[in-house]
């Protein structure tokens, strides 16, 4: 199995084998939550104007997304884990447009098969993997805002290599290192109501979700659009 660890939109656009888009702060987890609180699926899109128009198209969808790590105007949520805990979402559509992990997804185009992760379901994702057997796996680190490499996806990438090579992983030490670097953002009271503190816990809820989130086709909806959904 050759692993790569691969960098923003350029690492995206190479990604290939089975791709893994990492992002950890905070679109591939509040994507795990969402799933957790029932939802159906997410469309992930690059794009916020089709995001709108897949709104206005279908009511009954939901929106959520950022830019800047704030909430989109118009769009029911941002990126915020902590803002839908404890909500039930049984049999929604959840449209996500974020200002990086979506963007990974809709560059992959040479992947062969895409899924996401975050340190929430970061065994998952290294079962999947050895359940697939691939020869190749790029993990690929969106990093903040697509413009810069985060402590946060590079540290997952490492972790699940590791994990896959048999190497040993420090979690406490990669949680101390995270509330010191990229993390401590969410403990700026400038931040609250965007990226609130737990926000920081519930991302890195290590392996509280079992199962992966998997990009597929959206059948029922334009050419080129995937969905996640959940693969356990």
């Amino acid at each position: 199995m050759n692993i790569r660890i691969l960098q923003l939109i350029p690492g995206a656009r190479e990604a290939r084998g089975l791709t893994v888009i990492i992002d950890v702060f905070r679109a591939f987890t509040i994507a795990c939550y969402f799933i957790d609180a029932g939802a159906q699926r997410i469309i992930p899109v690059g794009d916020l104007d089709l995001a709108l128009r897949l709104g206005r198209e279908n009511p009954d969808f939901v929106l959520m997304g950022e830019r800047g790590g704030k909430i989109v105007p118009g769009f029911a949520y941002g990126n915020s884990p902590t803002h839908i805990e404890g909500l039930n979402f049984s049999g929604r559509t959840i449209v996500q447009t974020t200002s990086a992990g979506t963007q990974g997804i809709v560059n992959a185009l040479r992947a062969e098969e895409i899924i996401t992760g975050s340190f929430v379901n970061a065994a998952a994702v290294c079962r999947y993997i050895r359940s697939r057997r691939p020869r190749e796996v790029s993990l690929v680190c969106m990093g903040h805002e697509t413009v810069r490499p985060s402590e946060e996806d590079t540290l997952f990438a490492e972790y699940v290599k590791n994990e896959l090579e048999g190497r040993p992983n420090d979690f406490p030490a990669i949680v101390r290192t995270l509330r010191a670097t990229s993390g401590a953002r969410f403990f700026d009271p400038a931040n609250a109501d965007s990226q609130p503190p737990r926000d920081f816990e519930l991302s890195l809820s290590l392996d509280r979700f079992d199962f992966v989130l998997r990009a597929e086709p959206a059948r029922d909806l334009e050419r080129g659009l995937v969905e996640l959904r959940r693969v356990l």
